[in-house]
């Protein structure tokens, strides 16, 4: 064996045939192989419908008890508008395992992301593997919620260990399964509605940062997609305002709390191409800080369920939409 410690990175949504191949290659170079498994802190969503244990459980039982002790499984939560933080949290990871001794490397092929760890961490040596049959688990979520059969004609099943058709069966019959389907039909028919345009459309909106006397002041999502979660008040430019009033009158729409742009502190505009499952969107967020001791009252509206102030200490990524837990983070230097 070559390496002590071998390192593949990826969120394994679900656990492939790919992503098997690529493990029992790294067991074949080193005595243990340090999957790092990411987006750990983020909610359900058809991204990311499963969770860290589930996905951890998936891993490890597709391979015999011996060989799965040789197999470390960790989670690393997802930092969109912060690659330090990532890279930080990258670092402390692999060290908690290696304790800086033996030698070190990654795994994986130039054709995904894996790549990109290369000009990262040049401390680490690259193994470079072959992709194995252009595997990716976007389209086999995509089956699994919706589409039964690949573009091929085959099965999901046929591109999974054991372990994990076992887990989406089982997974098929509980409550979270039914909402994911549901989010992934609204996804699907809001996309739908746009495939006549001539160009890709591009969605503009805005969001409102509030916070006062350590809490900052959130949403429940009451709509199909996004059903449950938390989020900054926000919503969709209409044609006849500026960002800036869009974002008022969301929050006065969704919270009831009318806000004085004297308050406002801070803008900065969120682009990432994949932030949002629903198209490509750019949301400028007005950051605004209120004064006074006493939390003003609010309550949900429109297609808010509920508002809600909450302690900034208790922000918690596993309940935010979409990236509003990176950009409160960024935003507020947490």
């Amino acid at each position: 064996m070559n390496f002590d410690h071998l390192i593949f990175i990826g969120r394994f949504q679900p656990f492939h045939l790919g992503h098997e191949f690529v493990v029992k290659e790294a067991l074949k170079r080193a005595k243990t192989v340090i999957l790092l498994i990411g987006s750990a802190n983020s909610p359900r969503t058809i991204k990311n419908p499963f969770t860290f244990d589930e996905r951890e459980a998936m891993i490890l039982s597709a391979f015999d008890e011996q060989t799965a002790s040789r197999i470390v499984c960790l989670p690393i939560d997802d930092t969109l508008y912060n690659d330090h933080k990532w890279l930080q949290n990258i670092g402390s990871a692999v060290r908690f395992i290696t304790q800086d001794a033996g030698k070190t490397g990654v795994i994986g092929h130039t054709k995904d992301d894996s790549s990109y760890y290369l000009s990262l961490f040049p401390a680490w040596d690259y193994v470079e593997l072959p992709s194995f049959e252009n595997l990716s688990a976007t389209p086999l979520r995509r089956a699994y919620f919706g589409e039964s059969t690949l573009k091929d004609g085959t099965s999901l099943y046929d591109k999974l260990p054991k372990s994990s058709q076992d887990f989406l069966e089982k997974f098929k019959n509980t409550s979270e399964f039914t909402q994911l389907q549901t989010e992934y039909q609204h996804i699907k028919a809001c996309q739908n509605a746009w495939q006549a345009a001539p160009y890709p459309p591009t969605f503009i909106t805005a969001d409102a940062l509030i916070v006062q006397s350590g809490h900052i002041l959130l949403i429940e999502r009451g709509g199909d997609y996004g059903k449950g979660l938390w989020a900054m008040a926000g919503g969709f430019l209409d044609a006849d305002e500026t960002l800036l009033h869009c974002a008022i009158r969301e929050t006065y729409e969704e919270t009831g709390l009318k806000i004085d742009k004297k308050n406002l502190k801070a803008v900065q505009t969120f682009d990432a191409p994949d932030r949002s499952l629903r198209g490509r969107t750019i949301t400028s967020v007005f950051y605004f800080e209120l004064d006074g001791k006493t939390l003003p009252q609010v309550q949900g509206d429109d297609d808010a369920k509920r508002a809600f102030w909450l302690p900034l200490a208790e922000l918690d990524g596993t309940k935010m939409f979409e990236d509003h837990y990176s950009i409160i983070t960024k935003m507020l230097g947490l």
